[in-house]
């Protein structure tokens, strides 16, 4: 890859790793040359002391950058994600916690990292994003997710009926506490603690998976990511509690109908030749390990 000569920097203002780790990513890039680009939340913050680097002011401007720094966790990696829109600007994500699905480079490595890049050094990875379309009396709501989609029956905590269509083929009616609409990104989320399967990032694909089901023959289903998937909710009369990647709340009239398919653009990750996504694996979910005892 090309050296990049600017960068733009997106943070979890609230944590106070991120104000320690960003003089030294500011120090680093004045001495490698590149440019550094803040998001206008971080220049207003009462800790920013900094306050004279080039601003981040829309999401076009990030689309001019060469990459962008995540710094924080991978929720603030999948705001930045949805953010990104149709942009296609690298991402690279900066864990300031343990390592992370997203957000790969710990602070322990983050200079090693950073200097790779520097250097173009790195790979793009391809990430496909998810799209819902919430439709009701002739208009719609649109709704991007990198992670994914997931629909309850919200503050009443009864169980949600759902009727799922894929490609004009009934599936079935889903009884449950919830239900899971996942890309392979998001099948190690939340899908994954409701018993859906770890589907790698290369498989195009999307996944249902119901919460808590209520009749044992409902099951995770994995199906190709040009599926175009029908949600409707004949069978409930209260709210449909709409989440998008975990962020995103969104009350819908149980009158709505869902289509979810897979977005017309996808966004890039920069990622490295010596990462493993199966050693993350084991190392986020303690695969292989001997018993204590």
């Amino acid at each position: 890859m090309n050296p990049p000569k600017t960068f733009g920097i997106w943070g979890n203002t609230e944590k106070e790793s991120f104000w320690e780790t960003l003089p030294k990513i500011v120090s680093w890039a004045d001495e490698s040359g590149l440019i550094a680009h803040l998001t206008t939340r971080i220049l207003k913050d009462d800790n920013c002391s900094d306050n004279k680097r080039p601003a981040i002011k829309s999401k076009d401007d990030m689309g001019l950058l060469d990459f962008m720094l995540v710094l924080g966790g991978d929720g603030t990696f999948l705001s930045l994600a949805r953010a990104m829109e149709h942009r296609q600007t690298p991402i690279l994500g900066i864990h300031l916690g343990d390592l992370g699905f997203l957000a790969k480079v710990t602070k322990a490595d983050l200079f090693s990292r950073l200097n790779q890049v520097a250097a173009g050094d790195f790979i793009l990875e391809n990430r496909m994003l998810a799209k819902a379309i919430v439709k009701k009396n002739g208009g719609s709501i649109h709704h991007i997710g990198l992670n994914d989609f997931v629909l309850s029956n919200g503050e009443s905590h009864r169980m949600l009926s759902a009727t799922v269509h894929v490609n004009d083929q009934l599936v079935g009616d889903y009884k449950a506490d919830g239900l899971i609409i996942a890309t392979p990104t998001g099948s190690t989320a939340y899908s994954l603690s409701a018993g859906g399967p770890i589907v790698t990032p290369a498989v195009d694909s999307l996944i249902i998976t119901p919460v808590s089901a209520h009749t044992l023959t409902s099951r995770p289903l994995v199906v190709p990511a040009n599926s175009k998937i029908i949600l409707s909710f004949k069978g409930t009369d209260e709210s449909i509690l709409f989440i998008a990647d975990g962020q995103i709340h969104e009350t819908i009239d149980p009158s709505c109908e869902i289509e979810i398919t897979k977005s017309e653009y996808e966004i890039n990750l920069i990622d490295f030749e010596d990462c493993d996504y199966f050693q993350t694996l084991r190392t986020k979910m303690g695969w292989g390990r001997r018993g204590d005892g």
